[in-house]
């Protein structure tokens, strides 16, 4: 027998590996590629306009349909989607069609009613949110477009007749067919509110530019002997500011008899309910360039001066503040007023001792109208605490932090200044320059994370993606076609700062779960805000909003709380033919998209505008018109 050599052995051996190895290389590639092809998975988004064309009416898309791979091409069992679960959310009793969970008048019942506190936020329990969508009033129709909305609005929209009943003398609102105008008159003005701003122009300057942000802290109801009276005509002084380019947020309780902030919204004008009581106003420290109230009913005399106290936190340095009615000129006025002359003129001391002790120098007083400034800087005013032992300044609590927060009896102080002459916090530019200029905030630093580079930059990037906008929903682009605007997540207030331009206005809201308080950036900008935790209903009406936008807001509130009591949130404060603008990850997205789908809006996911490969995505969705039942019919489903 032949023996083979090592050499060979060796050489036949390799041989035969070779062989299996590629037999194995090509059995194993037509497996792969066969099981690819069986077990791809993919997500298909349709980039088709929804199905209602006549209430979307967005733009022709310009790409095909896509297909997004995240297939993790594997044998695998997928778990079902958290969404699968059936959603059903059934329109609320009409009864509801005005309902505000956070000032509910049933459940305000149960806290105390000293300092009026019962008529603060007080927000429904996890069992008691309703699972429901709250109903337009039968016969609901798109509101005017502004300017018209300024004086006029839909009776079917907001059907209360009690004010156009009491004040029929006051020339301020009446009811003429489907219609309810507002001429602009009213208690304190008999020439109109437009004519009364005037005689504050002459008074302050309101042209030049320095005035853009103000506040009306006097809307709502008080009582007046055994009659009862209004403040300030549904925001008239507000709506009249705008043309002068001055952006005012009305503040008002939720009225117990009338609607005052909801016709104040209707109108187009910028509103929220809550009132001053016990806590903070949910704005930041030197928020607004004015301050103003018409025949307020404050107990000027008690809690030390804590309203005035508040209302000098949130102003800016050198802002103003503006009263008239009582006990403004009581002097002609006291027998009208039903008051005596010894009780007016003691009301005025006080308020005035109350002014001089916050530092506040008066202006003027002229026939039904006195103002006051709050100093540039708090130099003199620490000074001058020897002669004014009260207030203190605070030492502890963030200025900025008014979210439940309770008023104190203490001056907020102001950012110490190199010299007498310097203005605390920097000098803000002039209206309209002061949109695009650095704010003080974050060129000194306060805002941490954020440089003068990146405010520059978020500008540029909103300018880009409200154009991108514009291009899907033709609705955004048209001229008229929406007013009220909502950001739920604003950050630098970008988005809003993009549509300066347009004829809308846009409530920017910084949740109090955000990483960084931009708010006090958003007000040095020129536009208004507030602040809102999103597991909570908003202080303001249903259908509140023509467009609703929302910026990574589900991401935030992921784990927070459920995402479908946020989405009806939505649906409440949105108009129907209402838009909403969602951006997010698609995955979030697509959980919206299950849960919007079976609350009567239509709606689509589209590629962000910087293409198909990132995976934030953009959905836009539209409410579907539909209202409460006739009343005066026996009807037991929801009118179409």
């Amino acid at each position: 027998m032949a023996i083979l050599s090592p050499s060979f052995l060796t050489f036949q051996a390799k041989k035969l590996n070779l062989y299996k190895i590629t037999i194995t290389i090509i059995l194993s590639t037509i497996s792969y590629l066969a099981g690819f092809q069986n077990f791809r998975g993919t997500i298909s988004i349709d980039a088709t306009p929804s199905s209602s064309n006549t209430v979307f009416r967005c733009a022709p898309a310009n790409h095909k349909t896509t297909k997004l791979d995240f297939g993790a091409h594997h044998f695998a069992l997928i778990p079902p989607s958290p969404v699968a679960r059936e959603h059903h959310f059934p329109p609320c009793d009409p009864k509801y069609s005005e309902y505000t969970p956070c000032e509910d008048a049933k459940r305000s019942l149960r806290f105390d009613r000293s300092r009026v506190i019962y008529r603060e936020r007080h927000c429904p329990e996890s069992h008691e949110i309703l699972k429901c969508r709250v109903p337009a009033p039968h016969g609901y129709k798109v509101p005017f477009k502004w300017p018209e909305s300024r004086e006029s609005a839909w009776y079917a929209n907001v059907p209360h007749k009690d004010l156009t009943v009491e004040k029929k003398n006051q020339n301020w609102v009446r009811v003429e067919g489907e219609r309810l105008r507002f001429p602009g008159g009213g208690t304190m003005f008999p020439r109109g509110a437009d004519a009364y701003i005037d005689d504050i122009g002459k008074l302050i300057n309101l042209k030049d530019g320095s005035i853009r942000t103000a506040i009306d802290t006097g809307c709502g109801e008080i009582e007046l002997t055994n009659r009862r009276e209004v403040r300030v005509p549904v925001a008239s002084w507000g709506a009249f500011l705008l043309s002068r380019n001055i952006l005012t947020v009305s503040f008002a309780p939720r009225d117990t008899h009338v609607s005052q902030v909801q016709f104040a919204l209707e109108r187009g004008v910028p509103a929220l309910i809550g009132i001053l009581a016990s806590i903070r106003l949910p704005y930041p420290s030197r928020s607004f360039d004015m301050a103003h109230c018409s025949r307020c009913l404050i107990p000027w005399g008690q809690y030390d001066g804590q309203y005035l106290i508040e209302i000098d936190r949130i102003l800016r340095p050198g802002g103003y503040w503006i009263l008239s009615g009582p006990p403004i000129n009581w002097e002609t006025h006291w027998r009208g007023w039903n008051r005596t002359r010894e009780d007016l003129q003691a009301e005025q001391s006080q308020i005035e001792r109350v002014a001089k002790s916050l530092c506040w120098r008066k202006l003027v007083q002229r026939k039904d109208i006195a103002i006051w400034q709050k100093p540039t800087n708090h130099v003199h005013c620490k000074a001058n605490r020897k002669v004014f032992k009260r207030p203190l300044f605070c030492n502890s609590q963030n200025p900025d932090m008014a979210w439940y927060t309770k008023m104190e009896t203490c001056l907020t102080p102001l950012p110490e200044v190199a010299s007498i002459g310097d203005i605390a916090g920097g000098q803000l530019a002039k209206w309209p320059e002061r949109l695009e200029a650095i704010p003080s905030r974050i060129s000194g630093g306060s805002l941490e994370g954020v440089t003068a580079n990146n405010f520059v930059e978020n500008s540029r990037l909103w300018k880009k993606r409200v154009a991108y906008y514009k291009k899907v929903d033709f609705q955004l682009a048209k001229t008229g076609r929406y007013r009220n605007l909502l950001d739920m997540n604003a950050h630098l207030g970008g988005f809003a700062a993009a549509l300066v331009d347009d004829p809308v206005w846009v409530m920017n809201v910084v949740p109090v779960q955000a990483k960084m308080n931009t708010l006090g950036v958003i007000f040095q900008r020129g536009l208004i805000g507030t602040y809102q935790n999103w597991c909570e209903a908003m202080s303001t009406y249903p259908r509140t909003y023509d467009f609703v936008h929302a910026d990574s807001l589900f991401s935030l509130y992921k784990n927070r709380c459920d995402m479908e009591d946020i989405l009806l949130e939505m649906d409440r404060i949105l108009r129907p033919e209402g838009s909403v603008i969602i951006r997010d990850d698609v995955d979030i997205l697509l959980n919206v998209k299950a849960i919007i789908d079976v609350m009567q809006w239509d709606g689509r996911i589209a590629d962000h505008e910087d293409g198909p490969h990132e995976r934030e995505k953009i959905l836009f969705a539209t409410k579907k018109y539909w209202t409460a039942p006739n009343p005066d019919q026996d009807q037991g489903r929801v009118a179409d």
